[in-house]
């Protein structure tokens, strides 16, 4: 191997890591906007998680109030077919007499 070839081989290493560890003020101050940005859509995600599980919640508590509703309406609906039978009764009662 020749000598330029050994120099190239231990002088790129040398030259990445130089070049990756030796970051102007400018790469600091994105990289640190950069994780200000995740931090706040953390937070805004965590924020939205909240007022999914608030929704989650009160949707589950419409839909059981709706059940009872509803269970409410077929027992006033019996009600009604037995009143409705029994004046029919009555009524037919009062056309025999």
């Amino acid at each position: 191997m020749t000598l330029a070839k050994k120099l190239m081989i231990i002088a790129l290493p040398l030259t990445l890591v130089v070049g990756c560890t030796d970051m102007t003020m400018d790469e600091k101050t994105q990289i640190d906007k950069a994780n200000s940005t995740a931090m706040e859509a953390n937070s805004n995600a965590m924020k939205a998680t909240d007022a999914a599980n608030k929704a989650a919640a009160a949707a589950q508590s419409a839909a059981q109030a709706a059940e009872q509703a509803a269970r409410a309406a077929e027992r006033a609906a019996a009600e009604a077919k037995a009143s409705g039978d029994k004046a029919d009764r009555a009524f037919r009662r009062g056309l025999r007499k």
